[in-house]
């Protein structure tokens, strides 16, 4: 037994020193933290489901540790995945952030902001809403707008059920009238502005607009005047 101690000392006596070396080297490495902006990604949002309310797009981090760890992190390396599968519609709150950072051993979290999000799912509904045509300026002096038609009439909009409700029309980019005097078609863009609603098929209506010269009655004779006054 003594042999097995004793053989090879000076070797097993300076691999003991440099283990030592090294252990305190690690323990008394000056500790840093570092701040990172990491991206949050959601991952399986369900069939039929969108997320409905905002969410960050990334998330302040400040890690701990020793610097040489700290020196072999990478940012485009790290992210935080959160994972919707079977989430049913409503709110759902998701806590713990830190811990779906895959970080490793010997750094720890000590800032996370945010530390959870909330996040709302809700039901993908359609509607159609009738499309407001949207005229500025006036006709050249002596015409008038004798009528309008858009074809389609009507926008098919999808997304969140809540905000669903309260679209009651589209309307298109103004159309100037200013100096026409001649009937036209055109093709105009319609306008949305949805949060988490959007238009489903087309973007644009035909609109065509009648334009007439408005009728002057002819002007009354001076001989009749007088004949009336007799």
């Amino acid at each position: 037994m003594l042999r097995l101690v004793t053989e090879n000392w000076m070797l097993k006596l300076t691999s003991l020193v440099f283990a030592m070396i090294l252990w305190m080297f690690i323990m008394g490495e000056r500790r840093l933290e570092v701040g990172y902006a990491i991206p949050l990604h959601l991952q399986n949002v369900p069939k039929a489901l969108l997320v409905a309310n905002e969410v960050p797009s990334q998330v302040d981090v400040r890690i701990s540790g020793p610097r040489t760890l700290l020196l072999k992190v990478n940012p485009n390396d790290m992210s935080i995945v959160v994972d919707l599968t079977d989430l049913q519609p409503g709110l759902t709150t998701f806590k713990r952030l830190e811990e779906r950072l895959n970080l490793p051993s010997g750094l720890r979290v000590t800032r996370l902001s945010p530390s959870f999000i909330d996040l709302k799912l809700e039901r993908i509904r359609e509607k159609r809403v009738p499309i407001k045509v949207v005229l500025t300026g006036e006709p050249l002096p002596g015409y008038r707008v004798a009528g309008l038609k858009a074809i389609p009439e009507q926008a098919l909009i999808e997304g969140a059920e809540s905000e669903l409700k309260r679209v009651s029309e589209v309307t298109t980019e103004p159309v100037d009238l200013e100096g026409v005097k001649e009937s036209f078609s055109l093709l105009v863009p319609l306008l949305h502005e949805g949060n988490y609603t959007r238009f489903k098929d087309g973007k644009t209506t035909e609109i065509t607009v009648a334009i007439e010269a408005i009728e002057v009655p002819p002007p009354v004779a001076p001989e009749a005047n007088n004949e009336g006054k007799s």
